[in-house]
């Protein structure tokens, strides 16, 4: 977020149907005004977890957070990073509240002259580093004309920016209230060269009225960004149009609340101070589903594999089955969020279709019906949103048999053995 000039092009408590449990659909919002929803279960794999439980006005952790202190010309932004508790502290309800403030109380000197504002960004770089996993925060974010909260991740090395790569989980500007980004920059693709996505609420919904889940899953060239459980946006090697792929080494974690900058730019006389950037948990995990997952082959009719035809991952290849062969194009994670995927893309019913001999294909993660998959009564996975099963067709257990949804029907080409 913070390392040079940005226009962004844009999660364990992920809400989707669980695979083993009734598949029902995601919540992509909590509702405003909503009590304050239980906290995500941190897995026995948890590296990292922060619920900022301590007494009303005390400040982080310094085991696991370090203040940042001063100005940031790069961006423009209009703040002074400060250290103690002016700008950083626990409301003592489990929570630690960042707070914006239109004020000078030390005579700050910025990169424009004397600072107008305060704030507070702190990071994990000399406590913890992680290449891989669940990295996932709660939090209520500012609203108002200038406010840059942001969740993200900046890689360790001898590199510098962009080479040693940075991942932006959650970046919100005040002018669009409804939308988040998730973002990547590296070595060709830095700046306003980022490569992401945003994620809009439904129903004209601001994120600023509530509590929102921010999390990315984590794997060798892949990452998925989601926002309540709902995935948004996949990036792999092969989004990047022969530029390097620099997610492959530790990173650490950054929070901080911006005022001000290039991408948001400056508040106005509509913008409320002082502003606060609400965090209930960070929380981060090995498991790059978030906990509940497993990866390995699926075997199914006949002894075979499920497999990704020619091991492609470009949208609409066909998912069948196949000698197995323990390649990647057969290893699936059968994620907590209801997916499976394999090759950094998703199972997929074509077109989200409900009729049987609907055929079954590798698709960009997007957090719809047509890739959740639940665990049905003798050895069976269940597409919800068409109340049909996964099936052989034919049935055939002949290499390139393609799979499909029918009718349940409890028969061998219907049952699966799943990675445990």
């Amino acid at each position: 977020m913070r390392t040079a000039t940005r226009r962004r092009a844009g999660l364990v408590a992920l809400a989707a149907a669980l695979i083993a449990g009734s598949g029902g659909a995601a919540t992509a919002a909590t509702t405003p005004g909503a009590a304050r929803a239980p906290r995500a279960v941190v897995p026995a794999a948890a590296t990292f977890t922060d619920d900022f439980n301590g007494a009303a006005g005390s400040g982080v952790d310094q085991g696991k957070w370090r203040l940042e202190t001063g100005d940031n010309v790069n961006n423009h932004e209009r703040e002074y990073y400060t250290s103690g508790t002016n700008n950083a502290a626990l409301d003592g309800q489990g929570h630690l509240v960042i707070t914006a403030k239109k004020e000078n109380p030390a005579g700050y000197q910025c990169w424009y002259g004397t600072c107008q504002y305060t704030s507070a960004r702190m990071n994990t770089a000399s406590t913890f580093t992680q290449a891989y996993g669940h990295f996932e925060t709660r939090m209520k974010i500012p609203r108002g004309q200038g406010m840059w909260p942001a969740f993200w991740l900046l890689g360790t090395g001898n590199q510098g920016w962009p080479g040693n790569g940075e991942i932006d989980v959650m970046e919100n500007v005040g002018f669009e209230p409804g939308t988040v980004h998730g973002t990547i920059h590296g070595p060709g693709y830095s700046g306003s060269g980022g490569i992401g996505a945003g994620y809009t609420l439904p129903g004209g919904q601001a994120f600023a009225d509530g509590f929102h889940t921010f999390a990315i899953d984590w794997s060798p060239n892949t990452i998925t960004w989601s926002v309540d459980g709902t995935p948004y946006e996949t990036r792999t090697p092969a989004d990047l149009g022969g530029d390097k792929w620099v997610f492959d080494h530790p990173f650490y974690v950054i929070m901080n609340l911006a005022v001000g900058g290039y991408w948001p730019g400056d508040p106005d006389g509509s913008t409320p101070f002082p502003a606060q950037l609400v965090v209930d948990y960070v929380h981060v995990t090995t498991s790059s589903t978030g906990g509940g997952g497993a990866t390995g082959q699926i075997t199914g009719y006949g002894g075979k594999c499920v497999d990704v035809a020619s091991a492609s991952s470009a949208n609409g290849t066909a998912v069948q089955l196949y000698d197995c062969n323990g390649t990647t194009a057969q290893q699936w994670t059968v994620g907590s969020d209801g997916t499976i995927r394999a090759l950094g893309k998703c199972m997929d019913v074509t077109s989200a279709g409900t009729a049987n001999g609907t055929q079954i294909q590798l698709y960009d993660c997007n957090g719809t019906g047509a890739q959740q998959w639940a665990k049905g009564s003798n050895g069976s996975l269940v597409n919800p949103a068409s109340g049909r099963c996964l099936d052989a067709t034919g049935p055939s257990s002949a290499n390139g048999t393609r799979l499909q949804i029918w009718d349940c029907a409890g028969s061998a080409n219907q049952q699966w053995t799943l990675p445990s």
